[in-house]
């Protein structure tokens, strides 16, 4: 029982976000939109983390999975990427370093300003 509350804890922030996304006409995923909202009502404490922890932690278990209908798709459509597969690769390796960097930087500075704070 407890896991289903969770899961529909976390299937409302899911619908709201696609509430969010058919009135908001911005090219924004709704995805985005619920990782925003989840993280402003866990940084509220609107929702506590223990009322959706054990459920998050299942979701991102099972996360390798849901790489794989992607990586099919790849493979499928190997054919039609043939022609551009040097520019995609070149294009994959620079935004990997530059989301890692980007990444890395905002934990930075998130983590400087939990300490600072909470002191």
């Amino acid at each position: 029982m407890k896991s289903l509350h969770q899961l529909s804890i976390i299937f409302a922030i899911t619908f709201l976000a696609e509430i969010i996304k058919y009135f908001v006409p911005l090219p924004i995923p709704s995805s985005i939109y619920g990782m925003l909202l989840l993280l402003i009502a866990l940084q509220t404490d609107w929702i506590p983390l223990a009322k959706i922890k054990d459920t998050g932690n299942f979701f991102i278990e099972i996360m390798p999975i849901m790489f794989i209908p992607a990586s099919v798709g790849l493979l499928v459509s190997f054919n039609e990427l043939e022609g551009i597969f040097i520019p995609v690769i070149i294009t994959i390796i620079i935004t990997t370093f530059i989301v890692s960097a980007v990444t890395g930087v905002v934990s930075q500075w998130i983590i400087r300003f939990e300490r600072r704070h909470s002191r």
